[in-house]
């Protein structure tokens, strides 16, 4: 059973930032199971690996199912990032030819990207009652006390 952590907390990223990136995928024909399949392990496969590597600079990350799958992860650097979208030889190089040879522009699965750099003291989180999640799971998970009462305050907190 997941610990809650009662009470409010929040994420200290530190002073490096963060990248964010959300993922996923989106089953447009979802008969098409011979298309969305492939698509669709996907992604377990590259999260394996990164996490098999603690260098790879991914610090965390969480999925929520659905028509559109959403996947958030946390990264270390946007360098770390795209060499590993780069890496010709890692997961995500095979699946994207794969997709690119096989799908192509069909319209039956989709896929997309979006990628945050968030500099140090530029992201802001607040759990009450929750177990830790999210940033504060990738990176610090602290309890909300003196000079984190606020957003304001915990924009503006250098990184301890």
């Amino acid at each position: 059973m997941v610990q809650v952590s009662h009470g409010r907390y929040t994420a200290e990223p530190g002073e490096q930032g963060v990248t964010v990136l959300l993922i996923g995928m989106r089953f447009n024909h979802w008969w098409r199971v011979d298309k969305w399949w492939p698509v669709f392990v996907a992604m377990p496969r590259m999260l394996r690996h990164l996490e098999a590597d603690p260098t790879s600079g991914l610090l965390g990350w969480h999925a929520w199912p659905g028509r559109t799958v959403l996947v958030l992860q946390y990264w270390r650097s946007t360098e770390e990032l795209i060499a590993f979208a780069s890496d010709s030889t890692a997961p995500h190089a095979v699946a994207w030819r794969a997709f690119n040879r096989k799908i192509g522009a069909d319209g039956s699965v989709g896929v997309w990207h979006e990628t945050y750099a968030v500099p140090a003291g530029h992201a802001e989180a607040i759990y009450a009652n929750m177990p830790p999640f999210g940033l504060a799971a990738a990176t610090r998970h602290v309890p909300v006390g003196p000079g984190r009462g606020s957003a304001r305050a915990r924009l503006h907190r250098p990184a301890s």
